[in-house]
């Protein structure tokens, strides 16, 4: 009777029991927690270091494209090559004891958007600011370039030099320039026709009629055949004019300058405030030592009051048919028509002018360039219609390229954007300072003038060590007498 009893007892323990805990139920799911944090954190870390190494990139890229020294630009001469020998213009190997090494590029300095503020280190113990102020054309502003004392400096040795008359005509004896050219309408023809191309478009064309012509090309050959009344306006306005057109659109002749003007030579031996100065523009341009030494010499301009100068460009562009002023000689060419092949224009500021004097900037900026659009030519009519202007204050600087880069390192085309002008000076004077940087878009042309001025250098630097050597001996003869 008592074994019934038992069995109730040890049922009644067992119900009251408390379950076992599932453990391998809770190990996996702790297992499967770890494992999606250990995933997360590598996918965060992974992203942080992509966005730290594109930062980097970004930084190195930034510094780079500002034009360091250290670094050289890898240029595909060959192929440079290949295009003078396609123009028939001779490529003769550049020595590299020339002063000129083969490899050499044109550091350009990037405008990142306009109103970016550079720190720039021009002379010992002082950090100069650039700011953009326009990217189409490339253009900066230095404040405090130079110092008073500087600007004195110059303005006086200036006056101490003299100035000359510098204002700027349409250039008189048109009939004598024509008789000694003596070009046919073929020739003329010939050195319209910029792409070789047999057909004359209307961009092509250098003078300006005062009809509108509609859109046309014709060979001179249909030209009679295509358009009569064109035809005789091309040769009656062109065979007259053409060599008065030539110089207005290379120098713009047409444009009124009313100023003075000296030049000032900066090399060994010039006073050290002019030495000082082309170190500091190599300095802030960042090119070869080279090309600046052997540049234009520093032109000192005196506006005095109603004194202005219309809008231009300071380089033209280079055809075929032209020549860079500079390298004329060392291109061996005979080409009567030349051009300033200025690739920077660097532009200080000697004084504060009373009232006007601005440098203005036309089309500064315009996101496209027409030539005939263009009626900001006049500073004396519309300086304040211009983009932008840049007032005058003394030992500011500005500068910049007039031409573009070829993707190469080298000059490229003209930069139209560059086209700037002197607004009248309404009260008081205006001091101004030039500094040019010449550099011939073809590359050759420029190696070859770097060779022949080098040889030149060392020829004169013979002869005046022999002459001094001779000057001794003399010496010692008298004293031995």
């Amino acid at each position: 009777m008592m074994e019934p009893q038992d069995n109730i007892e040890e049922d009644d323990t067992a119900a009251s029991a408390p379950p076992p805990r599932s453990l391998p139920r809770q190990r996996v799911s702790l297992q499967k927690s770890s494992v999606c944090s250990r995933s997360y954190f590598m996918v965060v870390m992974v992203f942080f270091h992509v966005y730290i190494i594109n930062v980097i990139a970004l930084l190195l890229y930034v510094h780079y494209n500002n034009g360091s020294n250290a670094i050289t630009a890898n240029r595909d001469f060959t192929s440079r090559d290949n295009s003078h020998k396609d123009t028939g213009a001779s490529n003769p190997q550049t020595p590299a004891d020339s002063g000129f090494p083969r490899n050499m590029h044109l550091p350009r300095i990037e405008g990142i958007r306009v109103g970016h503020v550079q720190k720039v280190s021009l002379v010992p113990g002082k950090v100069h600011e650039m700011k953009t102020l326009s990217l189409k054309p490339l253009l900066f502003e230095i404040p405090e370039f130079l110092s008073e004392e500087e600007c004195g400096v110059v303005v006086h040795l200036a006056k101490l030099k003299g100035l000359m008359e510098s204002q700027v005509m349409v250039p008189e004896g048109q009939e004598e320039l024509n008789q000694q050219l003596n070009l046919s309408p073929e020739e003329i023809f010939n050195f319209l026709d910029l792409n070789q191309d047999g057909q004359l478009q209307p961009h092509e064309v250098c003078w300006q009629s005062s009809v509108s012509v509609k859109p046309w090309f014709c060979s001179l050959a249909r030209l009679r055949k295509c358009n009569v009344w064109l035809y005789l306006v091309f040769i009656s306005v062109c065979v007259c004019s053409f060599t008065l057109c030539v110089i207005c659109n290379l120098i713009r002749s047409q444009l009124v300058r009313n100023s003075r003007h000296t030049w000032l030579y900066q090399g060994q031996g010039a006073h050290q405030v002019l030495q000082d100065l082309r170190k500091r523009v190599t300095h802030l341009t960042r090119l070869p030592s080279s090309l600046v030494e052997l540049s234009e010499p520093l032109q000192i301009v005196r506006y005095e009051q109603g004194g202005h100068y219309h809008a231009h460009h300071d380089s033209g562009p280079v055809y075929p048919e032209t020549a860079c002023t500079h390298t004329r000689l060392a291109a061996n060419t005979t080409s009567p028509f030349q051009t300033s092949c200025r690739y920077i224009t660097v532009l200080f500021y000697l004084n504060n002018v009373e009232e006007g004097g601005e440098t203005t900037f036309p089309v500064a900026d315009n996101r496209t360039y027409e030539e005939n659009d263009v009626d900001l030519l006049d500073t004396r009519k519309h300086c304040d219609k211009g983009n932008l202007r840049v007032k005058p204050i003394k030992g500011t600087a500005v500068f910049w390229y007039n031409y573009l880069s070829d993707g190469r390192g080298w000059v490229g085309e003209q930069d139209e954007y560059s086209l700037h002008g002197g607004c009248v000076v309404t009260r008081g004077t205006k001091w101004v300072a030039n500094n040019w940087i010449n550099v011939d878009p073809d590359y050759q042309r420029q190696a070859r003038y770097q060779q022949f001025v080098s040889q030149q250098q060392e020829t004169q630097e013979q002869e005046e060590l022999i002459s001094e050597l001779n000057s001794d001996q003399h010496i010692d003869r008298h004293q031995d007498l």
